[in-house]
């Protein structure tokens, strides 16, 4: 807890950092979203990079080691595509949202409806299933609001996020000052 404590500074910085990333989220959602996506590429740029050193500088290949190759050009191509075109892969992203919404929320019903003989209160698990499939509608159909709705949720988050550690911060550098 000392070294915490005398390290108080740092968690104060990253909760005014993600205090001022937060605010800027929500006050420019379009410009959230697209960082995003671009921090995905990046990740998957080098991710890749990662898969097809293993591949090649593993010494004891396995007959899957393939697999580690499909993997790093999958990578890597994801990733200079987004960096090439990062509206387009934003799109892809919510369309995959909104697919997985809608799948979710439809498997949901289907589970509550089999499951009402036996389980009392399936009632919460078809909501849930509509609210799925009426998000992954709202996406699928106003994309631009799914992806507000993304960079805005992201926002309310590092809000949140800053703040707790900013209490943190400040409560480790009291810490600090009566142990010393």
């Amino acid at each position: 807890m000392l070294l915490l404590a005398k390290n108080w500074w740092a968690f104060l910085l990253r909760g005014i950092l993600a205090l001022i990333f937060g605010i800027v989220a929500i006050f420019f959602p379009a410009a959230a979203f697209l960082a995003l996506v671009l921090v995905f590429g990046a990740f998957a740029f080098v991710d890749g990079v990662f898969a097809l050193v293993s591949a090649f500088t593993s010494n004891a290949r396995s007959e899957n080691w393939w697999w580690l190759i499909l993997e790093g050009i999958v990578g890597l191509g994801i990733g200079i595509l987004t960096i090439i075109q990062p509206a387009a892969m934003g799109e892809a992203w919510l369309i995959l949202i909104a697919a997985w919404a809608l799948i979710t929320g439809i498997l949901e019903i289907i589970t509550a409806v089999r499951l009402r003989k036996i389980i009392q209160g399936e009632f919460w698990l078809i909501l849930g299933g509509i609210i799925s499939v009426l998000f992954g509608l709202a996406v699928a159909f106003y994309p631009q609001a799914g992806a507000l709705a993304i960079a805005l949720l992201i926002g309310l988050y590092a809000i949140f996020f800053g703040a707790i550690f900013i209490a943190l911060g400040l409560k480790l550098r009291s810490f600090a000052n009566t142990s010393i």
